[in-house]
């Protein structure tokens, strides 16, 4: 009995709320044992904080699958059990299959970087599999994610006209980004998630083999040139790009703030006409 009470007093001073009676003094025994183990060995480890170690404890205490009869039970049928995290294998982008369709499949199994743990799904691309223009901006924003196709908020809105002001329409041209995934908040893609994402982009390149690309945005145009040159100096210009002709420009969303910039970004796509027209 006295063993008994220094056990129920043991769960309580360690914030072990549901109790368990041992029915055998060898049972009780065991249980006490391996509660002093855990905390000596969490102890040992580092200075942990009290409620850290009375933690670690009630897991001790939880991960018995005997109950209070005796029986045994499945600890994955137990609601208190957390899932098994899941592992996910790194893809190999320095090997992509030659096929768009695959490459975006692949982008929809893609881990790679952190940007996967919010989204809600990954934006590849649209348009033209074989046109001369591609749009590349940095990155998918909400509508984006929700609907899983590049450029459809206010700035694709605004895109859309532009493409239509050239005398060509949406299903001409090929719109993406560089990354595949929202970045929170609608922030600018980190290097880091860039250089994840840029392989999936250059197949997309190298598969369309587009005459021009139109990088979209200071983010967009400073990371494919590798520049730090701000975007009213660069645009205008084209710059060799893996067998293509870049130029960079304003973003429509910098346009929705800044309507007076609309004729430079006018201007910029005269030129693009004129070269797609040698």
């Amino acid at each position: 009995m006295e063993k008994l009470l220094r056990y129920l007093k043991y769960q309580k001073a360690l914030g072990i709320k549901e109790v368990i009676v041992p029915w055998s003094e060898k049972e009780l025994k065991n249980k006490m044992q391996k509660t002093s183990s855990v905390i000596a060995s969490a102890t040992k480890q580092s200075n942990m904080a009290p409620s850290v170690i009375a933690s670690a404890a009630k897991q001790s205490h939880r991960g018995s699958d005997e109950t209070a009869t005796g029986s045994r039970k499945n600890p994955r049928d137990d609601k208190a059990f957390a899932k098994d995290p899941v592992s996910h294998k790194r893809i190999n982008t320095q090997n992509l299959p030659e096929d768009l369709k695959k490459c975006e499949s692949l982008v929809s199994q893609c881990f790679n970087c952190a940007l996967h743990k919010g989204r809600t799904q990954t934006v590849f691309g649209t348009g033209n599999t074989k046109a001369e223009l591609m749009f590349v901006g940095e990155g998918p924003g909400r509508d984006e994610d929700l609907k899983g196709e590049p450029f459809v908020g206010r700035a694709g809105k605004l895109l859309t006209k532009i493409i239509q002001a050239m005398g060509l329409e949406r299903k001409d041209v090929y719109i993406c980004n560089i990354v595949k995934c929202r970045p929170p908040n609608n922030r600018a893609p980190l290097p880091k998630e860039e250089e994840e994402c840029t392989p999936y982009l250059l197949k997309q390149i190298e598969l369309i083999k587009p005459k021009i690309v139109v990088a979209l945005g200071t983010s967009a145009a400073q990371f494919l040139l590798k520049s730090d040159a701000p975007i009213s100096h660069i645009r205008g210009k084209f710059f060799d790009f893996h067998g293509s002709k870049l130029l960079p420009t304003f973003h429509p969303a910098y346009l929705l703030r800044n309507p007076n910039m609309k004729r430079p970004v006018w201007e910029d796509m005269q030129l693009v006409m004129k070269e797609l027209k040698k």
